[in-house]
């Protein structure tokens, strides 16, 4: 069973940050200055090589006006 605590848990999250951003027409720079972040950071985010904070990660649903869950989706745990 998954996600209990305990349990080992996703390792990665993934964003819908950047389809988010495109139906906004937003730059990643825009974004990053919405978030008080560095373009760099967005960019990141969106690449999948970094996971934000969870502040950032509210702060980001925010600004899309959504909730944490529907942003981001956890991958599964890669196995061994």
């Amino acid at each position: 069973m998954g996600g209990g605590w305990g349990s080992p848990g996703p390792k990665r999250v993934k964003s819908r940050i950047r389809g988010l951003r495109a139906e906004r027409e937003w730059s990643q720079a825009e974004l990053a200055n919405r978030l008080g972040v560095s373009r760099q950071t967005v960019n990141a985010i969106e690449t999948g090589r970094y996971d934000p904070s969870l502040p950032l990660a509210f702060a980001i649903a925010a600004v899309f006006e959504s909730t944490v869950d529907a942003v981001f989706e956890p991958e599964p745990a890669r196995a061994p």
